[in-house]
């Protein structure tokens, strides 16, 4: 007998839809709710470009507790990073926020992220949401030392305060000399009356400011002091959109979009994230390593179109000859320049700043230019 979907029913299991702390915040709030990496998470507020300016302009407050956040521990553990990741961990110090990356073993990338360095044998790693059970498995894999790892992306929350008033903001609310931390550096302190959060000078978006992470429990009383603390800024709640397109304004990668599995660091523009000093032994290094000296065949470049026409993912890039030397990768409208913006992949030939190239928008050839980021840079 056939399976029928009435008989197939009792196996079919649904995992349910989860929601962060500060979902019903959201909804409140009328955000307009999205499913993005198992998540309930909050995709415009006001609209794209409003939040979006705000950010630029003054300041704005994201929830992006659906990140990963990993423990790693023991005297192995800066010896066990060193050889998964393509950065230098000899190089960190406790109070040291790096970028890097997870190379798969193939030339390709298992995911970026961010480390966090407490202490010689203590470290916070923070993924990417949609990679979370990936990077988990990777971790457990890659581990043959005694080191201990924790998956604790469940019971921890982040906020994101971004825009040159965020330190103001936030200043408000804390003891530690917000303006005396460097990039890329980070502080333990309380917040709002919240103890140990993790108060972190790094972002995603090129306006400034900074990242806090706490226990769920603290979600909405921080959110709430965070908004009471910027309302004299003109604060304002801002989603998942305006993430993307402030990222891209920048030309900051976003997995799965302009990296994934099939990219390498050094196509992606990210050499620098890939040191290949003397003590930096890690996966792939000497594929990596023979990229960087032999040079590869296709690079991620940013670019801005030249007439009327917004790129979108997967859309064909065109030689001026109509040859086809890439797809775009990430695109869309910025809100700052009022012109279509984009990132792709190019045969290398065609990567130059300045290289005139099209966009195939559905039934036409638009003219793009080849530009270095970030794209948008305040006057």
């Amino acid at each position: 007998m056939p399976y029928t979907l009435r008989s197939m029913a009792f196996f079919i299991t649904f995992a349910p839809m989860k929601e962060t702390a500060l979902s019903q915040v959201h909804r409140e709030l009328q955000a307009r709710m999205i499913t993005f990496a198992g998540y309930q998470m909050p995709m415009v507020y006001s609209g794209v470009a409003d939040e979006h300016q705000a950010v630029r302009n003054s300041v704005g407050v994201f929830d992006v507790s659906h990140m990963g956040e990993i423990w790693i521990k023991g005297p192995e553990a800066p010896g066990f990073l060193q050889g998964i990741t393509s950065n230098d961990i000899s190089t960190m110090y406790p109070g040291r926020v790096q970028y890097t990356c997870f190379p798969n073993g193939n030339g390709g990338i298992v995911d970026d992220l961010l480390i966090y360095m407490y202490d010689e044998e203590k470290f916070l790693l923070v993924v990417n949401a949609s990679n979370i059970d990936k990077d988990w498995e990777w971790l457990k894999q890659q581990n043959g030392t005694s080191t201990m790892l924790e998956n604790s992306s469940d019971g921890i929350s982040q906020l994101a305060i971004q825009g040159p008033e965020a330190i103001n903001v936030l200043q408000k609310l804390c003891s530690v000399d917000l303006a005396g931390m460097k990039y890329y550096t980070f502080e333990v302190g309380k917040v709002a009356g919240a103890e140990e959060v993790i108060i972190s000078k790094t972002g995603y978006t090129g306006a400034g400011g900074f990242e806090l992470y706490f226990y769920n429990r603290e979600a909405t009383k921080l959110w709430d002091a965070v908004m009471e603390a910027g309302r004299e800024y003109s604060i304002k709640p801002a989603g998942l959109a305006a993430r993307d397109t402030l990222r891209l304004e920048m030309g900051f990668c976003l997995y799965g979009n302009d990296i994934d599995e099939t990219t390498s660091p050094i196509e992606a523009g990210l050499g620098w994230i890939t040191k290949l000093t003397e003590q930096n032994q890690f996966i792939d290094r000497e594929l990596l390593e023979k990229q960087k000296k032999e040079g590869v065949s296709r690079k991620l470049v940013a670019f801005t179109m030249l007439e009327k026409g917004i790129p979108r993912k997967d859309y064909e890039i065109l030689a001026r000859d109509g040859s086809l030397i890439g797809k775009v990768t990430s695109g869309g409208l910025s809100p700052m320049m009022n012109i279509g913006i984009g990132m792709g992949y190019l045969e290398t030939t065609h990567t130059e700043p300045g290289t005139e190239i099209i966009i195939q928008i559905r039934h036409k050839q638009i003219a793009a230019v080849v530009v270095k980021p970030p794209i948008y840079q305040k006057a």
